[in-house]
């Protein structure tokens, strides 16, 4: 199996094949200490690793987890400050988020995420656009860009309505109310709910499952179900488009104090007519 790791430094790889047999690569998203934030490098990583690991004839089958027992909280606030006042990082990280969409939907592999704790941002953009989502009972998904002063972009409108339906939807993403694991699975948005304890290992049963599969049946059949998510690309054009509008506005600037100071935010900015 390629050694994904100097590629891609961010993120840590593990060959599970002696574990579960072969064709089964774990990727474990990594910032020790920031609860797994994904950073500038750690944004552009996450988007291309799902090409390299497409072109890679020794995987099967992808896990994306990670790691210290928290799946990702979401946008660095740097990465956020920078985005929000510089027009070239703007434009760089909104073909970033567009591409990790793009590059998770059209990736032939299946793809399992094994989601624990805070699930946030960038992280759960790939957490619930994985072919099987596992969450545990302790995960809090959350979309959290009402929360920070920008439209509800990323992945929201492509697939939070078809996986729970649009009241579900609206609510969670307008509110940025949290979802547990088990609200989570009871509403449809992941796949299977487990204890913490098994999170893992039924993430590597599921994948093991995957890899000692009809390969071509298993991909054709990802492949004929995301044109459900191919056919809503104007609908993710468009929040895409909305959200990084708002990255150029006053209220992100308030909604990254806020959550520094860990303070609600007083968002003053002018409202659209």
């Amino acid at each position: 199996m390629h050694d994904y790791s100097t590629q891609f430094p961010t993120l840590r790889f593990a060959d599970l094949g002696s574990e579960v047999g072969p064709g089964v690569l774990e990727v474990s998203m990594s910032a020790p200490g920031r609860l797994n934030a994904v950073g500038h490098e750690g944004h552009r990583e996450l988007a291309e690793v799902w090409l390299a690991i497409d072109r890679d004839p020794d995987v099967r089958v992808a896990i994306i987890r990670g790691e210290g027992g928290v799946f990702s909280s979401g946008g660095d606030l740097d990465l956020v400050s920078d985005m929000a006042s510089d027009f070239e990082v703007r434009i760089r990280v909104l073909r970033e988020a567009r591409d990790l969409v793009y590059n998770v939907i059209n990736c032939s592999k299946p793809i399992v995420s094994a989601i624990e704790g805070p699930a946030v941002g960038a992280g759960l953009v790939v957490g619930l656009l994985a072919d099987v989502s596992i969450a545990a009972t302790d995960a809090r998904i959350m979309d959290g860009h009402t929360r920070l002063g920008v439209a509800a972009g990323d992945h929201a409108a492509i697939v939070w309505p078809l996986l729970c339906g649009m009241a579900k939807a609206k609510y969670h993403l307008l509110t940025c109310d949290p979802v547990s694991g088990e609200e989570a699975e009871r509403i449809g948005l992941v796949s299977l709910c487990v204890p913490q304890e098994e999170l893992h290992d039924r993430a590597r049963k599921v994948a093991a499952r995957l890899a000692h599969g009809s390969q071509s049946a298993i991909r054709w059949t990802k492949y004929a179900l995301n044109n459900w998510l191919r056919q809503a690309g104007p609908i993710f054009d468009t929040s895409l488009g909305l959200e990084f509008m708002g990255f150029a506005g006053p209220d992100v600037h308030e909604g990254v104090a806020a959550i520094r100071d860990k303070r609600r935010a007083e968002f003053t900015g002018p409202a659209s007519e």
